[in-house]
Formats: structure tokens, C-alpha cells, sequence
């Protein structure tokens, strides 16, 4: 029989009420803990969890404006924004981007373009901005997309508005065109301003006038769900759009001048000398502007750069070109002027020029000589030795101190990007950029527009609309009025400003003018082809030498090649007794002006003083 151990109830019962009372104070205290987290969460913190909260579930986001759209001087449309639909792809919701890029293009055609765009833009945007990795897609990629839209998290269809120019490469060089911003811009640009913009203004009149083009950016917050879709929006601040820009600009007289070039290259300005007005501006060849809005693909934009015909070269306001021979009415006016010729005095043309105990001969076009000539003979006949003479007389100091009022070597201050300003040489200009003296051969052929003389064709017509005016000058302008809220707000009229040159004598532009007139109606004048009966036309041509003819050599046009051709140029204002149009011409490699750039300026003529009488 085994021993019988007894219990101690007595001290189990208070053991058991000691650790009741410990776990029950320990859950007291764990409550009470938990209380008081709560109370911080629901009370001291419920302003910042809210905010977490708020922000995981509601989102603000950037509402572009609408790009201002631009029209001619009558209405025409020359850049619009039209609705396309793109599929883009935002990388911080998209786990594997090969994968997603692979299994979208057996739904879609994405080509290697596309993915280098795609891959440019991701470097330089963040993680949670969408970039497109398809544009402008049809409807049937959309729908096709549609149906798959579950599979691809982080990828979606946006519906945006792309800019477009209807008249592509027409009005390429005015217009220039809007690109996606780039790394360098956004450093320089206020961000804040173009949140949700992707686009800017890159060069022309989309650059010149971004300001006033881009617009105000707008807000809405939006309520999202887990997966990031928008449910509602729950607040929403519009845009503000861009506003329009109405140019002075005529597209069907763009349009006919970009014609009258044919298969030549060259550019070609048309003015107001009233107002300034830039009627036409050509710059050909001209390119499609389309292609850069989304990014250009590598082999177009290595075919426009490598072009020998340098399409994406704005002739019009950066070609600089030895005005030649469309120099020589001003050159004759400040003879008259300053009191160094008269009208009635002559020169002795043999066909060269020789300075006094030199003997390097400076050659006229015509190797025969004109013989006697007066300043109207000069300048119709085109006499380079009578503008030789005329040179050495006035002087390098004088032509350019006379020459300089009417713009030559400085810009016109137009309203465009990307202007240069020529070059009107002097003695100074020499001395300061080349540290050499200033030799009088320099002078000669200063005389005749060669040599260091360069011109745009802006400033040739700028110039020329001066002397169309008779000394007031105006500065060209492309923008007539800007839309502000829909009601037309015009721009400025820029000041006429009457030149401080010698004595101002109307008789001398008169006969100046007069001398232009039989440029085109005299039976010796060198642009006689465009006379016309329904109004007379004041104009000068010219050429200007490519490469330099040595004194023994003879310039053989028939065995040059087209690229070793003098370039042509004319200039011209009509109705000559009250200019309404005033005309620039050059054609690169063109041989004369008088067969090749006249024909230009007179279509051009052509159809804006005939169509008034129509």
C-alpha cells in the first residue's frame, strides 16, 4: 500500500488568484496601451493619416491647355490640334517592361522607332509620368487594345490633341514647329507651368511666340481605386487655352511664290512697305514639320541633315548672300545724295576698271564695255564700272556710313527666331575681326555687292520696302493680331522712321526710281522679260559670284556645274508710283537674275496686285 500525499489547496488558491490578478493587470495595461495608440492614431495624428489616406486615394492632376491655334491674314488655318489617341506606358505601375513591350506588339504593331522614342523619352522623364510608346492610332488598335486592356497593368489609351500643319513644308521655316521637351528645356522653363504639357515651341513663330501660344495649365483631382483607375472627379480647375495668333501672312501668295520656285532652290520675301506687313516668306527646298511633333525617326532626320539642298536651313532670314548687283540703286542714290555724281554726268565703260598705277583689271559682266554711261544707264544696263568709279569716289567710310540707315549688316528685329543680320564691311569691321588695314580693291568691289558685303533676303527686302517708300523705314513684323478670350487684340503698328541721309532730295529717289522702271521697260534692261501692262514694276537684278574667277580666266557658265553657278537675285517694288509690294528674290545657283529670280518676283507681283483688281 503506497503513502498518500496531500494537497495545499490553501496555497494553490492563492497562487492562482496572483497570476489572475498579474494577467489581468497585464491585459489592463495592454488595453489601456492600445487605448492610448489609438487615441493618437484617431486624435494627435487624425490630421496626418487622414492626409495618407486622402493622397491614396485621391490624386491631383495637371489639365494641359490647349495649344493656340494660327491663322493667315485671311483666316486660313496653318497649325491646328487635332484629336488622335496614343498608347503610352507608365514604368512605376509596370512589374517587367520587356515583357509588357513584347506582349504589346502582337496586339499592336510597335516598330523599332517606336521603341527607340520610347526609350529616348524614358531617360529623361520620371517613373510615374506615362510616355507613349505608340501614336496616332486607328481605331482598330484602339479597339484591339480594348479587349486586352486587363493584361497590361501600367498601359493605357489617352486621348490628346496633336499639333498639325496642314500646309506642311509651305510654311515649315515661318511656322517652325512644336517637340517634345527635352532635358535642356526643362532646366530653363517653370515646370510648374507646364505640368502635363509634354510639348513646346521649338523654333519659328511656335518658339517666338510660346508665351502667348502655350496657354495655363489646369487642375482636377480625381478619386482612384487600388488598382490606380480613375473613379470621379471630385474637383476641377479648366484650363486656360492659348491664345490665336492672326499673322500678316498671305498662304495662297506662300503658296504661289514656294510654285514659282520650280525645281531651283533659293528663298524669296514679300512686303508691305506701308506696314511692314510680311506677305510671303519662302524658304525652298521646305520640309514636313509633321514629322517632328512626336520625335522625328532616325533615318528621316538623317535624310533632311545630310540633304545637299539643306532643307532645314531657313534661307529667308540665315541665308546670307552677296546682294551683287541689287545693291547699286542705293549705292547711286547716296552718289546723288551726298553730291559725289550727277545724273547727267558720264562714265566710260571699256569693260574694266583699273585703279591709278595698278594693273589688276576689275571686269564688267559685259566683257565689251557699255561705253558711255550715265547713272540711269548704269543702273539698267546693270554698268559694273560706272559702280566701280562711283565706289572709289564715295569711299568705304562713306558707302558704309550711307548704306547702314537702310539695315544692311544688323537684323530687321521681324518677330521670328533665329534672324542674322548679314554683314555691311567698313574699315572698322575690318581692323576689329581681321586685324588688317582696309586696301581700296576692297572698295570696288564692296561697290558692286561682292566681296565681304551679305545680305539676307529679309533685310533685301526690308531694304527694299525702304526705298520703295522713299526713306521711312518700317520694321517687318509676321504676327498682326493675337486673340486674347476671343476678341482680336492687334498688335502694335510698327513706327515709320524716315532716314537721316544727306539732303533728302526727292529728286534724286525720283530718278533713281526711274532708272529701276527701265530695269523692266527700257529695251536695254537687264529684267525687260517681266514687263507687264497692267502695272509698272521698279526693279533691280543682280548676281552674286559663288567662287572667284582669276584675271586670266574666263567664266564659262555652259561647263560649270550647277552648284558653281552665280546665285540670282532681283529685287523689285510696284505699283511703282505707290508701292503696295516690295520683293526680294534669291536663287541659289540661279546663273541671272534677270531670266531666273525676275520671273519669281513677278508671279509673285502677279498674284497679289491682280487679285486686288479681281
Amino acid at each position: 500500500m503506497y503513502p498518500t500525499t496531500l494537497k495545499d489547496y490553501l496555497r494553490e488558491s492563492h497562487l492562482f488568484r496572483a497570476r489572475a490578478v498579474s494577467a489581468t493587470l497585464i491585459i489592463l495595461l495592454l488595453l489601456l496601451l492600445l487605448i492610448l495608440h489609438l487615441a493618437k492614431l484617431q486624435i494627435t495624428d487624425h490630421a496626418h493619416f487622414t492626409t495618407l489616406s486622402r493622397d491614396n486615394r485621391v490624386k491631383v492632376e495637371p489639365l494641359p491647355p490647349t495649344r493656340g491655334l494660327i491663322y493667315d491674314r485671311n483666316g486660313v488655318i496653318l497649325a491646328q490640334n487635332l484629336p488622335t489617341h496614343s498608347l503610352e506606358i507608365t514604368p512605376e505601375r509596370v512589374k517587367d517592361l520587356d515583357r509588357t513591350l513584347q506582349e504589346l506588339g502582337r496586339i499592336i504593331d510597335i516598330s523599332d522607332n517606336d521603341r527607340k522614342r520610347f526609350a529616348r523619352l524614358k531617360s529623361h522623364q520620371r517613373r510615374f509620368e506615362s510616355i507613349p510608346i505608340r501614336v496616332q492610332l486607328s481605331d482598330e488598335e484602339v479597339a484591339r487594345f480594348a479587349v486586352n486592356r486587363h493584361r497590361f497593368p501600367g498601359v493605357d489609351i489617352q486621348a490628346k490633341l496633336l499639333r498639325d500643319y496642314p500646309l506642311k513644308d509651305v510654311t515649315a521655316h515661318i511656322l517652325g514647329y512644336v517637340g517634345r521637351i527635352n532635358k535642356r528645356e526643362l532646366q530653363s522653363i517653370d515646370t510648374s507651368s507646364y505640368s502635363g504639357t509634354t510639348h513646346i515651341g521649338k523654333n519659328g513663330i511656335e518658339k517666338y511666340y510660346e508665351a502667348e501660344l502655350h496657354g495655363k495649365v489646369g487642375l482636377q483631382q480625381v478619386e482612384i481605386n487600388a488598382l490606380g483607375r480613375v473613379i470621379r472627379i471630385l474637383e476641377s480647375e479648366p484650363p486656360a487655352p492659348g491664345m490665336d495668333l492672326h499673322l500678316t501672312l498671305d498662304a495662297s501668295l506662300q503658296r504661289v511664290a514656294m510654285e514659282a520656285f520650280a525645281e531651283e532652290n533659293g528663298a524669296a520675301v514679300a512686303i508691305d512697305p506701308r506696314t511692314g506687313d510680311i506677305l510671303a516668306m519662302v524658304s525652298k527646298p521646305g520640309f514636313d514639320p509633321n514629322l517632328f511633333v512626336e520625335g522625328i525617326s532616325s533615318a528621316d532626320y538623317d535624310a533632311l541633315q545630310n540633304s545637299d539642298d539643306m532643307p532645314l536651313f531657313n534661307r529667308a532670314i540665315r541665308g546670307q548672300y552677296p546682294p551683287g548687283s541689287t545693291i547699286k540703286p542705293f549705292i547711286g542714290l547716296g552718289g546723288l545724295e551726298n553730291g559725289v555724281i550727277t545724273t547727267s554726268q558720264k562714265k566710260y565703260c571699256p569693260g574694266y576698271f583699273q585703279l591709278p598705277n595698278l594693273s589688276h583689271k576689275y571686269r564688267d559682266w559685259k566683257k565689251a564695255g557699255h561705253g558711255p554711261v550715265d547713272l540711269d544707264q548704269a543702273i539698267t544696263q546693270s554698268c559694273d564700272v560706272y559702280f566701280y568709279d562711283l565706289a572709289q569716289q564715295m569711299g568705304i567710310d562713306q558707302l558704309s556710313e550711307y548704306l547702314a540707315p537702310f539695315g544692311f549688316g544688323q537684323k530687321t528685329g521681324v518677330d521670328i527666331t533665329g534672324e542674322l543680320g548679314g554683314l555691311l564691311p567698313s574699315r572698322e569691321w575690318k581692323r576689329a575681326t581681321r586685324n588688317q588695314s582696309w586696301y581700296p580693291g576692297e572698295t570696288l568691289i564692296t561697290g558692286i555687292g561682292q566681296g565681304y558685303f551679305l545680305t539676307t533676303p529679309l533685310q533685301l527686302a526690308s531694304a527694299t520696302a525702304t526705298l520703295a517708300s522713299r526713306g521711312a523705314r518700317v520694321r517687318p513684323r509676321i504676327v498682326r493680331s493675337i486673340r486674347r478670350n476671343g476678341e482680336p487684340d492687334p498688335q502694335e503698328q510698327p513706327v515709320s522712321q524716315q532716314l537721316q541721309i544727306a539732303r533728302h532730295s526727292e529728286a534724286n529717289w525720283d530718278n533713281i526710281i526711274e532708272a529701276m522702271l527701265q530695269v523692266t521697260e527700257g529695251a536695254r534692261g537687264t529684267a525687260r522679260l517681266i514687263r507687264n501692262e497692267q502695272y509698272r514694276i521698279a526693279g533691280k537684278t543682280g548676281t552674286a559670284q559663288v567662287f572667284t574667277v582669276k584675271q586670266e580666266e574666263k567664266y564659262e557658265e555652259e561647263k560649270l556645274e550647277k552648284k558653281m553657278l552665280d546665285h540670282a537675285l532681283f529685287i523689285a517694288f510696284a505699283p511703282a508710283e505707290a508701292p503696295r509690294i516690295a520683293v526680294a528674290v534669291i536663287v541659289e545657283n540661279g546663273g541671272h537674275g534677270g531670266s531666273v529670280a525676275a520671273p519669281i518676283a513677278k508671279a509673285i507681283m502677279d498674284h497679289q496686285l491682280l487679285k486686288e483688281r479681281r
